[in-house]
């Protein structure tokens, strides 16, 4: 189980592929890398593969504090340095969005191209932040058990959840999401609740950027993606039909075209 020290923590990665091209994956809030599995398997043949996990997630290191913002994208800069991968093709989802869009803004000299799945550029609305709180508070005190059938739809449209064919993986990833650290959890939702925007600052980002979201993502919406693609110079939109939030999951095979798309077409 391969892990690297990065910004002090010790973070689990898994490699795969080969190539002269590095994708770096950074990965959604309450799960861990394997929701990129599926564009992995295909990409691993034409590019080195890195996907970590966060701290607090997965196999990576459960700290004490380190949650906020701020922290994890100097986890995921450090990352990048330790591995000597840049510059790199860096894809995130949702969190890993959060953090894509920083490095894009701040160290853009590390990555080739950025790649933002179901993410956002704006601070957490207040009315989200309420719900949030609340479902942090009853995680916190009384576990997943009362919040998981609300937390399944936040991620999931309702086309992957119903499907009788894919009951096994729908009832998977509801033991993935109870699987994790209570307290580890609660204190990386804090921190990413409690972002900051940096919308004004999206004109900074010249690297090239592709901008993926499911059409039915409850949590991250089409029209944050919308707002993001064009605030950034150049940067292309694409709309899932029928995913939600964890867009590689549900449509796995249309995430994976667009990315192969946006990358050839980088030469």
């Amino acid at each position: 189980m391969p892990k690297i020290s990065a910004n002090g923590v010790q973070l689990y990665y898994k490699e795969a592929g080969s190539g002269p091209d590095t994708i770096v994956f950074s990965h959604s809030y309450l799960v861990d890398n394997y929701h990129f599995d599926p564009q992995k398997r295909v990409l691993k043949d034409r590019f080195r593969c890195l996907a970590y996990d966060h701290r607090g997630h997965g196999q990576s290191e459960i700290t004490k504090d380190g949650y906020d913002m701020e922290n994890l994208y100097a986890d995921a800069v450090g990352f990048i340095e330790a591995l000597g991968c840049a510059p790199c093709h860096f894809i995130g989802l949702s969190t890993g969005g959060f953090i894509g869009l920083r490095i894009g803004i701040r160290r853009p000299e590390l990555i080739k191209s950025l790649i933002l799945m179901d993410t956002s550029a704006d601070a957490e609305p207040e009315e989200a932040m309420r719900k949030y709180r609340l479902m942090l508070l009853t995680v916190r005190l009384f576990g997943y058990w009362p919040v998981v059938r609300k937390a399944m739809p936040i991620f999931f449209a309702d086309k992957f959840l119903k499907d009788a064919a894919r009951y096994n993986e729908v009832k998977e990833w509801r033991r993935r999401l109870m699987a994790n650290d209570r307290l580890a959890m609660v204190k990386f939702g804090q921190g990413i609740f409690a972002r900051d925007s940096v919308y004004e600052e999206l004109d900074k980002i010249k690297t090239p950027t592709l901008v993926i979201v499911g059409q039915e993502d409850i949590a991250q919406p089409v029209n944050k993606a919308e707002r993001i693609a064009e605030k950034i110079s150049g940067a292309k939109l694409k709309i899932i039909p029928g995913a939600g939030h964890l867009c590689t999951v549900e449509e796995p095979a249309a995430v994976t075209k667009a990315i192969e798309e946006f990358l050839s077409d980088l030469g």
